[in-house]
């Protein structure tokens, strides 16, 4: 594996808030040299200027904003920066995701921006939740079914964590999507609802077999909540990824 780390930065959203220059030093303290930034029209200039002085590349970036306003607009800001890869994370109903012709719909939402990605020399990717593994479609679970529907160009960004809450046997899974998918999630915990995460390698999850089963997808650290200092967790888990380079 020959890309860096990256950490999703909703994971330290709230200190992010108050402070992003000190966040982003203490990311690039820990040994992170690659972001996923989760709001690409925040003052884009002005992250990318903090975080080529710290040496962070941006692996990809959410891109929540495609659904609610003029794409054209977030594609600029991706563009300054300074990736290619923009992904929604959310933002399509649930209930999409339970019948064919929803899945269908779902397909030709992410294929028509992934039409107008195309013209700004980006592609769009796809981030699951557990709503789209729980429902199954023909006996495969739904993220497959939209998988079959996507574009070519159109990628997934598997959170390993959320199939796992999903049902999905999470290495079987990846090889069963294969190079679909670019980026992986990489978080950990007791996989149950509601329950808090835990630095990687500190819960349940089989993350070297997960990571053997994609392994050159991007890993993104990812912590939606952590009961732990959040700085420390994201420590703990860069250097228990570090320790597993090899797959």
């Amino acid at each position: 594996m020959t890309r860096p780390i990256s950490v999703q930065l909703y994971t330290v959203r709230e200190p992010l808030t108050a402070d992003r220059d000190d966040v982003l030093r203490r990311i690039s303290e820990i040994g992170y040299t690659a972001v996923e930034p989760y709001d690409p029209t925040s003052d884009p200039k002005g992250f990318r200027q903090v975080a080529d002085d710290l040496g962070l590349s941006v692996s990809s970036t959410h891109a929540g904003a495609l659904l609610r306003q003029e794409p054209a607009e977030v594609f600029d800001a991706v563009a300054t920066l300074g990736t290619d890869l923009v992904i929604v994370p959310a933002g399509i109903a649930h209930e999409e995701f339970t019948t064919a012709d929803g899945v269908a719909r779902a397909a030709d939402l992410l294929n028509g921006l992934a039409e107008q990605a195309a013209g700004h020399g980006m592609r769009i990717g796809y981030h699951n939740h557990w709503w789209e593994l729980e429902p199954k479609i023909d006996g495969r679970h739904a993220i497959e079914v939209l998988a079959d529907r996507l574009a070519p160009e159109v990628f997934l960004e598997i959170d390993a964590y959320w199939a796992a809450v999903g049902g999905a046997d999470v290495p079987a899974l990846l090889g069963r999507l294969g190079e679909r998918v670019i980026a992986l999630h990489v978080k950990d915990g007791p996989v149950v609802k509601g329950e808090p995460h835990t630095a990687v390698g500190r819960g349940v999850m089989p993350v070297p077999e997960i990571l053997a089963a994609a392994p050159d997808a991007w890993r993104v650290v990812e912590l939606d909540e952590c009961a732990t200092d959040i700085f420390a967790a994201l420590a703990d888990s860069h250097a228990y990824l570090t320790s597993l380079e090899s797959l």
